[in-house]
């Protein structure tokens, strides 16, 4: 059971298995002098032939022993631990590197939840499979091949048959395997499903309780949890029953052959002296393959790891080019674009559209309309899309992802920031950036006063800057984006569900943005699009108007229809205030 692949990507562990290997056999080979030696004096002391060199002789064999069996025992330990050192460091950095590759696009092809697992269980699991599981493994095939050749000295027969029985314990592995491969991927699929849904439900607890939901969730999540905990047990029974089948299989082949000594010695075959070696080396033949059957599961368990790691690897990277983008002001170019998320259910529908270079657009529509989609796309996000897509005159296709991110700024309503400082979030922009740039982005959100009164920039911040409020966190994520000082900004509804006076901030930011650089800008609030130089309203996944505000108004079509409509429903709420 032995994972090329696996093997391969890490091959610096192959000498240091081999060293692991070969202290072990040394150590084999040392007890074997051991056992030959005191077979030999007992056989002196039964035929009263004993002496004091003999019992010196014996003493001193005995001492170096000892001494070498220490020795091996503390460089095999050495070994097997320089074999796994960096099987962790290796395979995660290998996921790390995948993800990048990935880009913004990872989650569309695996969820967070099974990174993280794979990435910690998962690869803990690697650690015993080249630490423990490897050397055994080879150690299993050369220690009954040396007892053999050793053994054969003193009776060929009961060597032939100890060898014989040999074979039974890889063939109940083999058995068992075939069982267990099935159980286990069964096990990482019901284990990893629980950890998606322990991730989700804790992420929106505070939901779950506003809705009072939060029972209904803990008892779906109970029935998994059920589900995991009958898989396990039936992966606890499968190596319990392994276990006990290994045991009589190699206790079982010693004491066969141990009777057959027996047997020889009475027919004076053998002396008493071959007669002990025998019996005292016979289990020998089986222990390091029954030690190998403790190990198997847990190399298993690695194994069925091991796939779900590779899965990861083998995910099919987005198509990225290898040109950069022209420094300077951007024009953006849409032609005939399409997009779908499922085959069956287009989302665009041959969307064309054109972002002058410092232009303001907008896009505007209902939900679920393509507007999110386009914003993805043009961040690469979305890929897929059919159509011709331009940025700087150079098709998007061809631009590498890295250099798209630093002309390209996409700013959404859930914008992530981190646990940690002002400071550290801001620096994520611009690592180099000075304590004077830092505090301009925040003065020009409007932030930079209210943080003062607390540390500054150095002011701690909660996981999800829970600390803050709704619009504070949006203007945060704002003079973030300002400090990266990209050509082409997109904001995603970055003024939804916040208070009015940030609203209005941000919308000030924003025009602000607007005089030197590309913004597109979408948004549901018809009236913060007013002033753009060209509006898209899009409808059922094709741009059903567009124009500047007047125009649109003008053609007195969906779009007047829905800003007259949210205008009406504004000024009620004001009036009733």
């Amino acid at each position: 059971m032995i994972k090329i692949r696996l093997v391969g990507l890490l091959s610096h562990a192959k000498k240091y298995i081999v060293y692991t290997i070969l202290w072990q056999w040394i150590a084999l080979l040392s007890q074997v002098a051991a056992v030959f030696s005191i077979a030999g004096l007992l056989e002196r002391v039964l035929y009263q032939s004993i002496t004091g060199e003999v019992v010196k002789r014996t003493i001193l064999t005995l001492l170096v022993v000892l001494i070498i069996r220490f020795l091996c025992e503390r460089m095999g330990a050495r070994s097997s631990y320089l074999a796994c050192v960096d099987v962790k460091r290796i395979l995660r950095e290998k996921i790390y590197e995948k993800m990048l590759k990935l880009g913004a696009s990872y989650s569309e092809q695996v969820s967070s939840s099974e990174v993280v697992q794979v990435s910690t269980e998962g690869v803990e699991q690697l650690e015993t499979y080249f630490g423990k599981y490897l050397p055994q493994l080879f150690y299993s095939l050369i220690a009954p091949v040396t007892l053999f050749i050793i053994l054969c000295r003193v009776s060929v027969k009961a060597s032939v048959i100890l060898l014989i029985c040999v074979p039974l314990i890889p063939i109940s592995i083999v058995v068992v395997q075939k069982i267990a491969k099935k159980l286990l991927n069964k096990y990482w699929s019901i284990y990893t499903g629980l950890g998606d849904s322990f991730l989700e439900n804790l992420q929106g607890l505070t939901t779950l309780k506003i809705y009072q939901a939060d029972q209904q969730k803990a008892d779906e999540m109970d029935v998994e949890s059920q589900n995991f905990r009958r898989i396990t047990m039936k992966v606890l029974t499968m190596q319990l029953n392994s276990t006990s089948v290994m045991d009589i299989v190699a206790y079982g082949g010693a004491a066969i052959g141990m009777a057959v000594a027996v047997s020889e010695f009475l027919k004076g075959n053998i002396t008493i002296s071959g007669t002990l070696c025998i019996v005292l080396l016979a289990s020998e033949f089986f222990l390091p393959l029954r030690l190998l059957g403790s190990f198997f599961h847990i190399a298993m368990n690695g194994m069925a790891a091991s796939d779900k790691i590779f899965k990861i690897l083998d995910l099919p990277e987005p198509e990225m080019g290898e040109k950069t983008l022209p420094e300077g002001p951007l024009d953006i170019s849409l032609e005939q674009v399409r997009f779908s998320y499922e085959e069956d259910r287009e989302i665009l529908k041959g969307i064309s559209l054109k972002l002058p270079a410092g232009s303001f657009v907008s896009l505007v529509g209902e939900s679920g309309c393509g507007k999110s989609t386009i914003a993805g796309i043009l961040s690469a996000k979305n890929h897929g899309y059919t159509g011709n897509i331009t940025v700087g005159g150079i098709p998007l296709s061809e631009v590498t992802e890295s250099d798209l991110m630093k002309h390209v700024i996409l700013v959404r309503h859930n914008s992530y920031l981190f646990k940690g400082t002002i400071e550290d979030n801001l620096r994520m922009a611009k690592p180099d950036a000075t304590k004077e740039e830092m505090e301009a982005v925040l003065q020009k959100v409007n932030l930079l006063g209210f943080l003062q009164t607390q540390d500054g920039l150095q002011t701690e911040l909660q996981e999800k800057a829970g600390n803050l409020s709704g619009g504070q966190c949006q203007r945060l994520v704002i003079a973030r984006a300002l400090l990266k000082d990209g050509e082409v900004y997109i904001f995603d509804e970055a003024t939804s569900n916040i208070d009015i006076e940030s609203e209005e901030l941000i919308m000030d930011v924003i025009h602000e943005i607007a005089k030197t650089k590309t913004v597109l800008l979408i948004s549901h609030r018809l009236a913060n699009v007013v002033d753009s130089d060209q509006i898209y309203f899009l409808k059922g996944g094709k741009i059903a108007e567009e124009g500047d505000h007047q125009t649109l108004i003008k053609l007195d079509g969906a779009y007047k229809h829905l800003y007259k409509s949210q205008m009406a429903l504004e000024n009620y709420g004001k009036e009733g205030m």
